[in-house]
């Protein structure tokens, strides 16, 4: 028996979250590398505002504090469904 051609291209682990092609390539994109993009997407973009003096980082993080409260609330802090 003849054994498969093994891909020289490494398979990604883990759910795919979307296919990207470009011209005859394709590549499948994991929900992981699609977190860790945002994460350091989002990262340089503070440090550029920070950097610039557009904001502080203080004013960032009272900002997630508020962001994360109104967002993660307990099921008793909502209001009743009307």
């Amino acid at each position: 028996m003849e054994e498969k051609e093994k891909s020289s291209e490494a398979k990604p682990l883990g759910r795919i979250a979307l296919k990207i092609v470009m011209g005859d390539k394709e590549r499948d994109v994991t929900y992981e590398e699609l977190c860790l993009s945002n994460n350091l997407a989002q990262e340089a973009l503070v440090r550029l505002l920070v950097k610039k003096k557009i904001i502080k980082s203080e004013e960032l993080l009272k900002e997630m504090e508020q962001v994360r409260k109104e967002r993660y609330r307990s099921p008793g802090d909502l209001p009743p469904y009307k």
